[in-house]
């Protein structure tokens, strides 16, 4: 039986597509983003997280999301 990997809830966008988005748009994808890095920080905290890099990726993906709202 294949196993299928689901690594988050949310998925990131291309930065292409984020550049294409409203300020408003962009402001919700940054606060879906954050609830999920808690969320992870949590589990990464009371040892339950498998898979620690998302941590990074979900940085990087927040910081490059702000720096696309800045410049609108």
């Amino acid at each position: 039986m294949p196993r299928t990997k689901k690594t988050t809830s949310q998925e990131f966008k291309d930065l292409e597509v984020l550049e294409s988005l409203e300020a408003g748009e962009i402001r919700k994808e940054i606060e879906g983003a954050r609830k999920e890095f808690f969320v992870l920080r949590m589990k990464h905290t009371m040892g339950e997280l498998k898979q620690p890099h998302l941590l990074r990726k979900y940085r990087k993906y927040i910081a490059q999301a702000s720096t696309f709202l800045s410049s609108k």
